[in-house]
């Protein structure tokens, strides 16, 4: 599986931990900046990787910023993003069962590396239910 990755710089640090682990694990990594601690605008990679998982350059994105909000707000604008803002283990499970989200977003500053991680295996290990919840997914379209 191909995984996007982009952070804005208070996102930084954890991106790179992420990333190493993602590597590791098997996974092909498609890193979307920002290279550096230094001050970046954090639409700029929200929006490169939803368009690398729309454009099918990648299955799946994550996005870090310092509270994951600003990023999940911006992915969400790319039409057919799912992004969503997780902060437990059990809310990634849930955003891959029942909403198909294919972009997850977590707050560099509200969560230590160890829940990170942890949230990050509990996305990538769970699969999308299908039925009922295809129907409510579908309709997440015709909103835009």
């Amino acid at each position: 599986m191909r995984i996007a990755l982009g952070s804005d710089h208070r996102g930084f640090a954890l991106k790179e931990k992420l990333k190493a682990k993602l590597i590791l694990a098997g996974y092909s990594v498609a890193d979307f900046g920002t290279d550096s601690p230094e001050a970046a605008d954090y639409p700029d990679f929200a929006c490169r990787v939803a368009k690398a998982v729309t454009g099918r350059r990648a299955e799946r994105g994550v996005l870090i910023c310092g509270t994951g909000i600003g990023m999940s707000i911006a992915a969400n604008r790319v039409r057919g993003v799912r992004a969503a803002l997780c902060d437990t283990p059990r809310l990634a499970r849930m955003s891959r069962r029942h909403n198909n989200a294919n972009v997850l977003c977590i707050g560099s500053e509200v969560l230590t590396q160890k829940q990170a991680l942890r949230i990050l295996d509990a996305w990538l290990g769970e699969r999308f239910e299908g039925g009922r919840h295809t129907r409510r997914v579908r309709k997440l379209e015709s909103c835009l």
